[in-house]
């Protein structure tokens, strides 16, 4: 499942510019989709919000926009940012080592599993998942 939601019963998915104002939409797009689909939202917008803040500042090249995908269902909603900066992988083994970076160390605390995978060039996506309460069982 880390990799591959298998039935995707809910799915959002948005393409901004790759500014401080297009981090800042992705979040409150992000929260407003969350409250429709009655899920929970502080946790996965808090770390939506350290994704597209990555994506328009570390990951931003001239002209091009980032993607955010968020995928759900019955038990896993998964987070996903793409931007056009494949070649700048985060290093998870190195966040406390480094200047910039520690907002992962927030992602890493607060989702259940996030990584990253390349492409399709010249991009990369870094996702993240959280486990959904078991409601209504």
């Amino acid at each position: 499942m880390n990799q591959e939601i298998v039935e995707r019963k809910l799915h959002f998915h948005v393409q901004l510019s790759a500014t401080r104002r297009g981090a800042r939409l992705a979040r409150l797009l992000g929260t407003e989709q969350l409250r429709s689909w009655g899920m929970p939202f502080e946790v996965p917008t808090q770390v939506l919000a350290e994704l597209a803040a990555n994506a328009a500042s570390h990951g931003r090249v001239p002209g091009r926009d980032f993607r955010v995908v968020m995928l759900s269902d019955v038990d896993t909603l998964r987070v996903e940012v793409t931007d056009a900066r494949g070649d700048r992988l985060p290093a998870p083994q190195a966040m406390g080592l480094r200047e910039s970076g520690h907002g992962l160390i927030l992602v890493d605390a607060l989702a259940d599993r996030w990584g990253t995978c390349r492409g399709p060039f010249p991009c990369k996506t870094v996702w993240a998942e959280f486990d959904l309460p078991m409601w209504g069982r």
